[in-house]
């Protein structure tokens, strides 16, 4: 999954939770999971219309992304 985004409708029963529409669309479960930004468990219920993100994790802290870039010479 990493450097991509992927959308995948899905029908689910009424008071379906988090981890069974990850199962229902076949991915893993292995990050942090949230809906609309918002950061969830596998065991809360969805809402028609939901949209549940999965998190990956960052490749660098923000601080050390800062200092590489202030490194850089600029143009």
């Amino acid at each position: 999954m990493p450097g991509r985004l992927e959308r995948v409708g899905l029908e689910l029963e009424a008071g379906a939770t988090v981890r069974a529409a990850l199962a229902a669309a076949g991915l893993p479960h292995r990050s942090e999971i949230g809906i609309f930004g918002k950061r969830v468990s596998l065991d809360d219920p969805l809402v028609d219309g939901d949209r549940v993100e999965i998190y990956r994790p960052l490749r660098n802290s923000p601080g050390e992304a800062r200092r590489r870039r202030a490194l850089k010479p600029r143009r």
